[in-house]
């Protein structure tokens, strides 16, 4: 399994609106794309006072299930025109790891 980490910041102003714009548009867009070896997205949000980061894990089988969400340059950012319209700034590269323990409580 490989966890693809991606940060992006706005400002507070612009916080829920981009929060609902994942939820309601670009999540639902990937999952249509019906990738295989695609395993789902987490949302992280922490709110740092002058602006609000937001994290993405998303869930891959395989580097190439990465490949198919992200392209030949798997490391490069997939960020709509939209979502950029909203965030101050962004990671121009996300990050992978290779999940090597899974514990539920």
């Amino acid at each position: 399994m490989i966890g693809r980490v991606w940060h992006g910041w706005t400002s507070p102003a612009n916080a829920d609106a981009y929060e609902a714009l994942l939820k309601s548009e670009i999540f639902q867009g990937i999952q249509d794309r019906q990738i295989t070896g695609y395993r789902g997205i987490h949302l992280l949000r922490r709110d740092l006072g002058d602006e609000v980061e937001f994290v993405t894990i998303m869930w891959f089988e395989s580097i190439d299930a990465v490949r198919t969400f992200a392209g030949e340059d798997y490391e490069a950012a997939v960020v709509p025109p939209r979502a950029r319209e909203l965030l101050a700034r962004f990671d121009a590269r996300s990050q992978h790891y290779e999940v090597k323990v899974e514990m539920d409580a």
